[in-house]
């Protein structure tokens, strides 16, 4: 079959890809999941895994004895995650270490938004908001570390380095 002039044309090479099918990504935007990307993720999970099965073979962790439902320890340490609103309660008032900070904290972070009018996706063009975000972590994990390493016996204030820091894990 010849086609005008006698020539011969392939059905593909005559009409353009692109006005048949719309292309909205190209090979390069995809990422494939299977297999690379979660044999990467579960080759650092058995990494992970065989690091802490070794890591506890060598260092005992720092456990109490068994508990006592008649006795509390002293001093009586909320888990890590509330140690620094306990920090606060020892600073301030109930109301107000409890409430009023952690209340005007959470208003802050929730208008930071549309405090900062900032469209950018970049980090170094957000600085506000990074900024507010750093303060916030920095001030909580002061009041952490203050209430796990500098509270000692009926959560007076101590020195690590006084103390020891074993003498903090086995009060």
């Amino acid at each position: 079959m010849g086609g005008p002039a006698g020539n011969t044309h392939r059905l593909l090479t005559v009409v353009k890809s692109g006005s048949i099918q719309d292309v909205k990504a190209s090979p390069g935007d995809k990422v494939h999941v299977w297999p690379h990307l979660l044999a990467a993720e579960f080759t650092a999970a058995l990494f992970i895994t065989a690091f802490t099965l070794v890591f506890s073979l060598f260092i005992n962790a720092p456990l109490l004895e068994l508990a006592n439902h008649n006795e509390t320890p002293n001093p009586s340490k909320a888990p890590w995650y509330f140690l620094g609103l306990q920090e606060l309660l020892t600073m301030f008032d109930p109301m107000i270490a409890g409430v009023t900070i952690p209340g005007v904290a959470l208003i802050l972070l929730a208008f930071a938004p549309y405090i900062d009018r900032n469209t950018s996706l970049r980090p170094e063009d957000r600085k506000f908001a990074i900024s507010i975000q750093t303060i916030h972590l920095m001030f909580w994990a002061v009041l952490v570390i203050i209430g796990s390493f500098f509270r000692g016996q009926g959560f007076n204030f101590t020195y690590p380095w006084d103390t020891g820091l074993h003498g903090i894990f086995h009060l």
